[in-house]
């Protein structure tokens, strides 16, 4: 049984915005977003619990997670793009706290492509 369902992401060229979003199962304890390059491991990206949100230092200030609680849908809407968040993002849920490990997360999304031109 499919658990999250990814949808977004797409082209834009540097400086631009783009958003993902999730449908998500809303019986977690934390859920977040993550991504992989191209010959990259898997990185996390924002974080979001009750306790809060945190992101990486790569995408703070510029990257914003958001979750509607009525809809069980999870987004990242994303500002100021650089060429190096190019990527395949994706959503997952974990049912302890919350950290930045993949290894420690326990259903993924399928991966939405988000390609920026310098």
């Amino acid at each position: 049984q499919v658990r999250l369902v990814a949808s977004g992401g797409g082209s834009v060229q540097a400086g631009g915005s783009l958003n993902v979003s999730c449908v998500t199962s809303g019986d977690t304890y934390c859920m977040g977003w993550f991504r992989q390059a191209p010959g990259e491991e898997r990185e996390g990206v924002a974080l979001l619990s009750t306790h809060g949100k945190i992101y990486s230092d790569s995408v703070k200030g510029r990257f914003t997670v958001d979750r509607d609680v009525a809809k069980n849908i999870l987004s990242l809407q994303m500002n100021s793009l650089k060429p190096e968040d190019t990527a395949s993002y994706y959503c997952a849920e974990r049912m302890a706290g919350c950290n930045f490990s993949p290894e420690d997360w326990d259903y993924w999304g399928q991966g939405i492509q988000v390609t920026v031109s310098a």
